[in-house]
């Protein structure tokens, strides 16, 4: 996989996915799209996702790989399995994953992750890896306090937003 290239943060975008989706060809392969808040967050099936305090992780990375398709089968397993070693690696947490694309925290959802493979003719366009994961957030609604949890909310004390953004990044970058 490429290395990253550049980051670059924004204080709020309506989503890090459709942001590089939109301007995938203008951006170099290996950009990272950090958001502090979306308004319009992203997730399978059309879902939204709920990034609210601004200390939570919102980001989408882009890739331009010149290999085969076949080779990212398992991709979005491979970035959930990256993103729960970086948790456990850094805070000796066990996050478990509810396939393909979620982790859960106490049997409730922490983090979801979003991949898009974009191809013409059997040729890579792009691909685009996005996740959002709860960390310091405590302001969950009546309807999703009762499906989703942040690292705060179970822990109850702040953790380091930048040190697990650049984890996850250093992990995906080494082992996708």
């Amino acid at each position: 996989m490429d290395e990253i290239n550049k980051i670059k943060y924004y204080d709020e975008l309506p989503s890090t996915h459709l942001y590089i989706k939109e301007n995938q060809d203008k951006l170099e392969s290996g950009t990272v799209i950090i958001a502090n808040k979306q308004t319009a967050g992203i997730g399978t099936h059309g879902r939204s996702w709920y990034t609210g305090s601004g200390d939570n992780i919102a980001m989408s990375m882009l890739f331009k790989p010149k290999c085969d398709l076949s080779s990212l089968n398992n991709i979005t397993v491979d970035v959930a399995q990256s993103v729960k070693n970086v948790i456990k690696d850094l805070y000796d947490i066990d996050l478990s994953l509810k396939y393909p694309n979620d982790l859960l925290l106490n049997d409730k959802k922490i983090c979801g992750i979003l991949t898009e493979i974009n191809t013409m003719s059997g040729k890579i366009n792009y691909l685009i890896i996005s996740l959002g994961f709860n960390v310091n957030e405590m302001g969950f609604d009546d309807e999703t306090i009762k499906i989703a949890t942040s690292l705060k909310k179970e822990y109850n004390k702040n953790f380091d937003r930048k040190e697990i953004i650049l984890k996850i990044i250093e992990s995906i970058t080494e082992h996708i």
